[in-house]
């Protein structure tokens, strides 16, 4: 595949993923096609030496595994992390809001987005409804709108004069709100909103009884510059990351081989991983554990397998904007289309350290892929990853990298045509090769 059609493979998936729920969802839909096989927590697992597996829980963390032909404490776990949720907006449980004539939905801010950057744009909503059924179980059920439904108008700059000089500030309890549609005074505002997500899902109204429900941005992911070289799209951070995971293990000689392979992707990044389904929750360690259980002898095989093993933390990275020179550390402006940045912190912000940082260029190297280093400027607060929280909790080396991108937590995030294929390469090999 061309880096072009990888690229357009990936807004393929970014576009059908508009909320976490749905993002495990197409990432369960490509595992289908390679005979992956579904596990219930709650069940007993029998699985077999070169078992294709894969559990979900609460519809937005997914764990993948290939079982290894050789032996756990010979191998340990090869592990790829990344996470399925992006910065953004969430709508309240008692949404509606009716004034002046107007319906609007009340949010919740999720994470640290751009907030300037969901004014104009043509939004709409996505997530799942939970609901009894027929038997009068609860169950949920996705939910996509997929049409302009909701938008932020801005404040024309007749009444807001400096907002060139000093930057769109929105109140965020006042100014977020959502407009959805013109209130009849007939309509109350909860009652509306009740029955358009009836319409949407042809589920009665008074069946529903909660949701989770994020707003995204329909405008479609595209290529964009003079010869193509960079695409533009919501979530790059980090659904990027997961598909470039995705890529390097569902290829057929990464598929075949010996070792016991793990891609898991989390809900929760974004706003610090402690939940149960997160990073700093217990299901990576729970899969891993009982993946040691079902297949190793001695009580301590699972110690010794984690010992032996690696995990690539895969999220996104701060691409070098020329009209911001002061945002970066000059000595480590990281390029799009130079290939996967390997992000260090000296307070383990990432997890990073010297050997992890040799082997994941070693492995560049072995894949004849260019690699970058990255370090924020030390006067400036420096985000996380997954990388630190789950190599403490699972006591396993890891690195932290990620493709180079520019607007990171905006709606509208971009990227160079190049470097996801890069990613993938390099990620196949470490898939292939001892750690």
């Amino acid at each position: 595949m061309s880096a072009r059609q990888q690229v357009q493979n990936l807004l393929d998936f970014i576009d059908a993923s508009p909320s976490p729920w749905h993002a495990v969802n197409s990432v369960e839909a490509r595992l289908a096609a390679f005979r992956f096989v579904k596990l219930d927590e709650t069940v007993q697992w029998d699985l077999q030496p070169g078992g294709r597996y894969y559990v979900i829980r609460d519809d937005s963390s997914i764990v993948i595994f290939v079982q290894g032909q050789k032996p756990l404490v010979e191998t340990g776990f090869k592990i790829i992390g990344a996470h399925t949720d992006s910065p953004g907006l969430r709508i309240k449980p008692n949404a509606g809001m009716g004034s002046d004539g107007l319906l609007r939905l009340g949010v919740e801010i999720y994470g640290g987005p751009i907030l300037a950057t969901f004014t104009d744009r043509d939004l709409s909503l996505a997530g799942r409804i939970s609901y009894k059924d027929d038997k009068n179980a609860i169950v949920s059920r996705l939910v996509n709108f997929d049409r302009p439904l909701l938008r932020l108008p801005n404040l024309a700059i007749h009444m807001n004069r400096a907002v060139n000089e000093d930057g769109l500030k929105l109140h965020k309890q006042n100014e977020l709100p959502l407009i959805l549609s013109v209130l009849a005074e007939e309509c109350l505002p909860q009652a509306y909103f009740s029955q358009i997500l009836q319409q949407q899902t042809a589920c009665e109204a008074e069946r529903i009884l909660s949701w989770d429900m994020a707003v995204y941005d329909t405008q479609k992911g595209a290529f964009w510059g003079a010869e193509n070289e960079f695409y533009a799209d919501s979530q790059l951070d980090n659904l990027a990351s997961c598909h470039a995971a995705l890529q390097a293990l569902l290829d057929d000689a990464v598929l075949e081989n010996d070792h016991t392979l793990v891609c898991a992707f989390f809900d929760h990044e974004e706003i610090g991983s402690e939940s149960n389904k997160g990073a700093d929750g217990s299901f990576l360690a729970d899969v891993l554990q009982r993946i040691a259980l079902a297949t190793e002898k001695n009580k301590d095989d699972f110690a010794r397998a984690l010992a032996k093993s690696f995990m690539i933390s895969a999220d996104m990275a701060h691409a070098y904007q020329p009209n911001f020179p002061l945002a970066y550390d000059a000595e480590h402006k990281v390029a799009v289309n130079k290939g996967p940045v390997i992000k260090v912190n000296a307070n383990h912000r990432y997890s990073t350290e010297s050997i992890s940082q040799a082997l994941f260029v070693d492995w560049c190297e072995q894949a004849g892929v260019p690699y970058q280093k990255y370090s924020h400027r030390t006067d400036l607060a420096c985000g996380s990853t997954i990388g630190p929280i789950t190599s403490a909790r699972l006591g396993i080396r890891s690195v932290d990298v990620g493709n180079p991108l520019w607007a990171m937590h905006s709606i509208r995030e971009s990227a160079g045509v190049l470097d996801h294929g890069y990613m993938i390469r390099v990620l196949k090999k470490f898939l292939s090769v001892l750690v």
